[in-house]
């Protein structure tokens, strides 16, 4: 069962083109849901944890007491005791509990992840095909603004913010080149080519992958 990882450039049409491939795949993307399981088992909500994915660093202060047990089922949301101990650090949890979600929906086989640095989560894994999207930057500002409505200015700055975010995630918490093609099976620019397509060269090297003898990468 195919698990793909995409990887993207903020614009580079990630959800298009993972969609595509998980339709064709009759897959699951794992993407906003990875959001909502990690802050169900937080007892958090989602924008919280939306707000800390692939950041590089930010302290939960304003969510400390609604801090529940690791585990789900686990019982009801606590009170830390010392709730000023600066080694007490909510974000920690969610990362450990974004990357336990990743293994779990791995392990299920038949996924697509997107984002969430789930290639590198997944990097010791050869039968996982990893993917990394980018395009132009003047392609991907034309397709924010298109997208949210945005002017130039406003895109291109949430544009920088994100993949400086992006790329801060990756290297702080797992020492690699966001953007480093080894790090790859297969980059696809889609400023060269649309979604479709892009979707299908994808399609062809898990294709491919799944043809190739174990561990070949």
């Amino acid at each position: 069962m195919p698990v793909v990882t995409i990887s993207r450039q903020f614009g580079a049409g990630g959800s298009s083109v993972a969609t595509i491939v998980a339709e064709e795949l009759h897959a699951e993307i794992v993407d906003k849901k990875l959001v909502d399981e990690v802050a169900a088992r937080l007892q958090l909500k989602p924008a919280d944890v939306e707000a800390e994915s692939e950041r590089p660093r930010r302290l939960f202060d304003r969510v400390i007491r609604s801090f529940s047990s690791l585990e789900p089922g686990m019982g009801a949301a606590w009170t830390p005791p010392y709730p000023d101990d600066p080694f007490f650090d909510p974000r920690v949890e969610i990362i450990r509990l974004t990357e336990q979600t990743i293994k779990e929906a791995a392990a299920s086989g038949n996924v697509v992840i997107i984002g969430r640095g789930a290639g590198f989560v997944l990097r010791d894994r050869p039968e996982v095909f990893r993917v990394f999207l980018r395009a132009p930057e003047p392609i991907r500002l034309k397709n924010l603004m298109e997208r949210f409505s945005w002017d130039e200015a406003t895109a291109r700055r949430k544009l920088h913010e994100t993949d400086a975010n992006r790329a801060a995630y990756t290297k702080q918490l797992y020492g690699h080149d966001w953007t480093d093609p080894d790090e790859y099976d297969l980059i696809v620019n889609t400023g060269r080519v649309d979604y479709p397509t892009a979707a299908h060269i994808i399609l062809h090297g898990v294709e491919g992958r799944s043809k190739s003898p174990a561990g070949v990468r």
